[in-house]
């Protein structure tokens, strides 16, 4: 039995859509089950030179022998739910998906207040997916639960009875973040945050599981680092050295240019310290190293690559086991045997 939790590192935007999804199919978990803040987070994932854009349904849904659940923590918008499960129709969706009965739902007033509001769209750089205003109607007690609305009604369950059970059954459960560490309300970059705390803690409790039974949380960080929004960014460049570099990206959900930084390694230290990571995961590595595109083999990485990798490590005292070279699921180093 293992009950995995994968976070961001910085500022979302990581690649934990391509590990997620890798983890999931490498693994096999029998439930794997979405935490964090709601449709504001967009995961982008690419199998079989297919590529998906995602902001409720689990990353992991290539796995067709795990139940997808999305946990009472997350925030819920019906249209999108809905649509995704048509968008991927082909990999049995409808079957095994589930939201938790408590989840909050996102309303046509949500996304009025949100993308009205100054101080939020224009100021703080919200997504504009309803996500604060929601939030703030579950805090003010006022807002409709997952469980009210007749259209989900065979698409509810009991997150945290269907996971606990699991576990106890020796089953596996992956649960997947969303965001990133410097998002957070408590420990990011405020004011310029999420609507809540994004960190494996709250992450565990999104989905009903108590800290006793998380055995393993893997920290997710791209070889630079890009942030869409306003707010503080230490190791910022400009977008003459990005191109220079080749990289340009944009949001997975606002389709606004992502800023670019590079590698920050205090800011790496602190999300290790607080999510209490025990594993790494570098992305990108060949974005920034493109002689390492589509590598296998960490052996055949160059002495520079090496370098850079244990300095992450000295830097945070946690082992870097997986390491992204392409976008493909088969574009990956995987290192976790060699800690057992």
């Amino acid at each position: 039995m293992t009950c995995s939790i994968l976070v961001g590192g910085a500022w979302g935007d990581e690649g934990k859509g391509k590990c997620i999804t890798y983890l999931c199919m490498k693994d096999n978990p029998n439930i794997i089950a979405r935490a964090g803040v709601g449709p504001n987070a967009g995961h982008s994932v690419e199998y079989n030179g297919e590529k998906y854009g995602l902001r409720l349904v689990p990353s992991g849904f290539f796995n067709k022998n795990a139940r997808l659940l999305i946990g009472a923590g997350v925030l819920v918008n019906k249209d999108v739910f809905f649509n995704e499960l048509d968008y991927l129709d082909k990999y049995d969706l409808k079957s095994r998906t589930y939201v938790d009965k408590r989840c909050s739902m996102i309303i046509d007033e949500h996304l009025e207040r949100d993308r009205g509001s100054d101080h939020l769209f224009k100021k703080i750089g919200s997504t504009g997916t309803g996500c604060g205003p929601a939030n703030s109607d579950r805090v003010l007690r006022k807002a409709k639960m997952a469980q009210d609305i007749p259209d989900l009604e065979k698409f509810t369950t009991d997150v945290p009875l269907d996971v606990n059970e699991a576990i106890d059954n020796g089953e596996d459960v992956f649960i997947e973040g969303s965001q990133g560490f410097g998002l957070s309300l408590y420990y990011g970059t405020y004011p310029y945050v999420t609507s809540k705390d994004t960190t494996a803690s709250t992450f565990a409790a999104d989905v009903g599981v108590g800290p006793t039974k998380i055995d393993e949380v893997i920290a997710v960080f791209k070889s630079y680092i890009t942030r869409v929004g306003e707010g503080p960014f230490a190791t910022e460049i400009d977008e003459e050295k990005a191109g220079e570099m080749g990289i340009e990206e944009f949001g997975t959900v606002t389709g606004r240019k992502r800023r670019v930084g590079l590698f920050d390694m205090d800011l790496a230290r602190e999300s290790c310290m607080i999510n209490g990571a025990t594993q790494i995961a570098l992305t990108c590595v060949d974005r920034l190293y493109p002689a390492c595109e589509r590598t296998q083999d960490y052996s055949s990485l160059s002495g520079e690559i090496k370098q850079f990798v244990s300095e992450i490590e000295d830097a945070t005292n946690v082992p870097v086991t997986i390491i992204s070279t392409g976008p493909d699921l088969n574009d990956t180093i995987d290192l976790r045997e060699e800690l057992l």
